[in-house]
C-alpha cells in the first residue's frame, strides 16, 4: 500500500505499509505529532533537524510515556499513546517557543523521575543549555547563558549514564563539555589547564578557585571540525564520538583512553549507535553508507549500501535483534523475536536430546534513515560478522589502553572526588592487532556488478571495484602505514588499512528492506516494543506498528 501525491512534477509514493520476516509494519495515520495546529514546518532552508526522545514515567496505569520533539523554534512534549490511541495534539504536556535561538537536541534523565517529574535537558543552535521540567514547570536552568563557555551550535546532549546531574554537550567547534546540573558557569569565560592527551584529542579542566562548569572540556580531531553526536556504551563504560572529519574515536570514559578508531570512506560520519550488547558500534554519514565496527577486533567489519545521499541516523532494534542462546521451549532469553528456519535465523537443537538450549545465531537489526527520505533496515548476521580479515597484514592504529578481554557488563559508579564515572570493568593495558577485512568472492561480484548508485558513487569513489583498487589514492598491498602523532593529519593514508578497508576488503550488506516513508529528508529514528518511530524535516512524527500489534479493516482499526 502507498500514498501517493500528486506534486505537480510527477507523482510520488510513500509507503504506508511494508512486509518483513516477521510480518507487515503499518503506518498509524491516527498517532501522527506535530505541531497542535498540524500545520507542517515549511522553512526547512538552514533549519535545525527534528529531533525525538522519549521517557516512560513510573505509572501503575501504563500511561507513563512521554514525547519530546522540536519544529524550528519550538519544542513540544506530549503524553505518547503510540499504537492504543490517536494523538491528542490539542493538550500538550508542554511547550515552548523560543526567540533567537533554535531547540537542536534534547535528552530525559532517566535517573531521577518520578511520576510527576522528569528532568529534560535542551540544547540550541547559539550554544546554550537549558535544563527544564516539562511536567512540574518549576525547574529552569540555563548554562553557557552568556555563551563564554563555547558560542557554537550544539550537536548532541546526553546524561551520563547512572548519574542524576551529570551531562555531556557536543557543539560544532569540536569540543566536549562535561557538566554537573547543580553547579553555575560563571561571569566570565573559563581558564583551562592540560589534564591529558592522546591521538587526535587533549581534555582540559577548568583552572578556578572553586569548582565550576564546565568540569572537563574535550578537544577532539582538529580545532574547529564539528562533533556531529556522540554516543554511550549500553553498559554505560564507553563513548563513542562521530565528527565531520570522517573519524570515529571510541573512548574508555572513566579512563579518558582511545581505544579505537575508524575512517568514513568519504566525507564526514554525522550518526553513531552502539548494538544493544556493546559488541559493535554502527556508524552513518557523508559516504552514503552504514558503517559496522567491531569493539572486540577494533576493525571495520561490514558496510552497508543502500542509500542514495547522506545516512543522518542510525538505530538498532534491540525487539527483533537476536544473540545469544533461547531455550528449547522457545523462550528468548533477550527479549529478541524467535527466528526459525525458514526465515533464517538458527534452528535445531545443539544439544541433539531435545532437552538442551537451542543456539540462536547472532543477528542485529538495524535501522537507518537518510536525507534520500528511505528508511532502510538491515539484518547484521553471523554470515557477516563470522568472515576473518585476510592473512594480508597493514600495519594499523593499535590501541594498547585497552585489555582484548572486553567487559561490559560491570555497572560504573560514581567517584566521591570527581565527576567522572568510575567503571569497574578491566582496562589493563595490551596491545590489540588486527589485520585487514576481505570479502568473499560473491560479496566482491555484488560490489562490481549490483552496487545501487548514491551520491559517492556520482563522485566516483572506489564503488566499482576496478577503480577501487586503481584509485590514486589507494595504497599498495604490501605499503605498511605508520601513523603520525596526529592520524588525522592524513586520513587517506587510512584507506586500505582496518580503520578504513577498500570496499574490496570489507562485506557489503544490502538492504532487507528499503523504502520512501516521507516527503522531507529523514532525522529521527527511535525502535520502541510496539512500533518504531521517524521524524521528517516537516515537523511530522510518524508511528509504524509492528507486525501483530494492529489489523487494518478498510476504515476501521483494531488491535491485537
Amino acid at each position: 500500500m502507498a500514498l501517493t501525491v500528486d506534486g505537480g512534477s510527477g507523482k510520488e509514493e510513500l509507503k504506508t505499509q511494508f512486509m518483513t520476516r516477521e510480518g507487515t509494519y503499518k503506518l498509524m495515520t491516527l498517532s501522527e505529532y506535530s505541531r497542535p495546529n498540524r500545520v507542517g514546518y515549511t522553512n526547512m532552508q538552514g533549519s535545525t533537524s527534528v529531533k525525538v526522545s522519549f521517557v516512560t514515567l513510573p505509572d501503575p496505569n501504563g500511561h507513563g510515556d512521554r514525547i519530546c520533539f522540536n519544529i524550528g523554534r519550538e519544542l513540544y512534549v506530549f503524553i505518547y499513546k503510540g499504537v492504543k490511541k490517536a494523538a491528542d495534539l490539542t493538550k500538550p504536556v508542554d511547550k515552548k517557543m523560543y526567540k533567537g535561538t533554535n531547540p537542536t537536541c534534547h535528552d530525559f534523565n532517566m535517573q531521577n523521575m518520578t511520576s510527576d517529574s522528569v528532568s529534560l535537558l535542551v540544547g540550541f543552535s547559539t550554544g546554550q543549555v537549558q535544563l527544564i521540567d516539562p511536567i512540574k514547570k518549576e525547574l529552569s536552568k540555563l548554562y553557557n547563558e552568556e555563551r563564554f563557555i563555547d558560542k557554537t551550535k550544539v550537536t548532541c546532549i546526553r546524561w551520563v549514564p547512572n548519574s542524576s546531574n551529570l551531562f555531556l554537550v557536543s557543539h560544532s567547534s569540536g569540543q566536549l563539555y562535561l557538566y554537573n546540573e547543580e553547579l553555575p558557569c560563571g561571569t566570565s569565560a573559563p581558564h583551562y589547564q592540560l589534564f591529558k592527551q592522546g591521538e587526535s584529542y587533549a581534555i582540559h579542566t577548568c583552572k578556578t578557585k572553586s569548582t565550576r562548569n564546565p568540569l572537563y572540556r574535550w578537544v577532539i580531531g582538529n580545532e574547529g571540525v564539528s562533533i556531529n553526536e556522540f554516543s554511550f556504551s549500553p553498559c554505560g563504560n564507553y563513548l563513542a564520538i562521530v565528527s565531520q572529519d570522517g573519524f570515529l574515536r571510541v573512548f574508555h570514559y572513566d579512563t579518558m583512553e582511545l581505544v579505537g578508531s575508524a575512517r568514513s570512506y568519504f566525507g564526514g560520519f554525522l550518526c553513531v549507535c552502539w548494538s544493544p550488547d556493546s559488541k559493535y558500534i554502527v556508524v552513518g554519514g557523508e559516504d552514503d553508507l552504514v558503517t559496522v565496527w567491531s569493539f572486540h577486533e577494533r576493525r571495520i567489519v561490514a558496510r552497508g549500501q543502500g542509500h542514495h545521499s547522506w545516512v543522518s541516523v542510525v538505530a538498532f532494534d534491540s525487539y527483533t535483534s537476536t544473540f545469544g542462546n533461547i531455550s528449547s521451549g522457545g523462550t528468548n532469553t533477550n527479549n529478541s523475536t524467535e527466528w526459525n528456519s525458514d526465515n533464517g535465523g538458527g534452528s535445531g537443537n545443539s544439544g541433539g536430546d531435545g532437552n538442551g538450549p537451542d543456539k540462536v545465531d547472532t543477528c542485529y537489526r538495524l535501522g537507518s534513515v537518510g536525507q534520500d527520505t528511505q528508511l532502510c533496515l538491515w539484518d547484521i548476521t553471523d554470515d557477516i560478522l563470522r568472515q576473518k580479515p585476510t592473512t594480508r597484514t597493514r600495519n594499523s592504529f593499535v590501541c594498547n589502553s585497552l585489555s582484548s578481554n572486553f567487559n561490559c557488563t560491570a555497572k560504573p559508579t560514581l567517584h566521591a572526588n570527581s565527576f567522572m564515572i568510575n567503571a569497574t570493568s578491566n582496562s589493563a593495558g595490551s596491545n590489540s592487532t588486527t589485520v585487514a577485512g576481505s570479502a568473499t568472492a560473491k560479496e566482491k561480484e555484488k560490489d562490481s556488478s549490483e552496487s545501487i548508485p548514491s551520491f559517492t558513487q556520482r563522485l566516483g569513489i572506489g564503488f566499482d571495484r576496478k577503480e577501487n583498487l586503481n584509485h590514486k589514492r589507494s595504497l599498495s598491498k604490501g605499503a605498511s602505514i605508520h601513523l603520525s602523532n596526529n592520524f588525522s593529519d592524513d586520513p587517506m593514508r587510512l584507506i586500505g588499512t582496518n580503520s578504513c578497508p577498500r570496499f574490496d576488503e570489507c562485506p557489503l550488506m544490502e538492504p532487507l528492506v528499503c523504502k520512501k516513508i516521507a516527503h522531507e529528508r529523514l532525522t529521527a529514528l527511535v525502535f520502541r516494543e510496539d512500533c518504531f518511530v521517524a521524524a521528517c524535516q516537516d515537523g511530522y512524527v510518524y508511528t509504524w506498528a509492528r507486525p501483530g500489534k494492529m489489523v487494518s479493516d478498510g476504515d476501521f482499526v483494531t488491535f491485537s
